[in-house]
């Protein structure tokens, strides 16, 4: 998939450097999106990334770097969660905004679902901005939903249906 500055394809083990520096490695990035931190690239296992089929790079068009990831998960017969990380270098730029837009449509387009959620840390404004932007709405909050990083977390949803 592409949009005008972005390819969204799949992970590659030469994306080890590129997930480590922006996803798993970047404290920022993991105070907002549930992954396991890595010290040292030499921690991180690529290969069940590699493999998924529902996980994305988002990559740079003009370079081809990963600079985050998107995914789809809790996968019904018409619906779908997605969440998204990028790195805090690339925050504020419009890139995830971008890679969703795309690839809500694809879910729609090219796997059929009807109904895509996403949800995000309460008092997460970036994140409920880039879901308004794609069209999402406020659909329920959950109090205490996740535990993470020693934290019980709320958890506000959005949503958008397929017309």
């Amino acid at each position: 998939m592409e949009t005008e500055r972005l390819i969204l394809d799949g992970i590659r083990e030469t994306d080890k450097a590129d997930y480590f520096h922006n996803i798993s490695h970047d404290r920022k990035v993991l105070e907002t999106f549930v992954c396991r931190y890595t010290e040292t690239p030499d921690d991180l296992d690529l290969s069940a990334y590699v493999t998924n089929p529902d996980m994305f790079a988002i990559r740079l068009k003009a370079t081809g770097r990963l600079i985050g990831i998107i995914l789809y998960f809790d996968k019904t017969d018409d619906s779908c969660e997605i969440g998204y990380g990028i790195g805090s270098d690339y925050w504020g730029r419009g890139y995830v905004t971008e890679a969703a837009r795309q690839f809500i449509q694809y879910l729609f387009e090219e796997k059929g679902f009807r109904t895509v959620k996403a949800s995000f840390f309460t008092g997460n404004d970036a994140s409920r901005r880039v879901m308004e932007k794609c069209g999402m709405t406020y659909d329920h909050f959950s109090e205490k939903e996740l535990t993470y990083l020693g934290v019980e977390r709320d958890l506000t949803y959005y949503s958008i249906h397929q017309l």
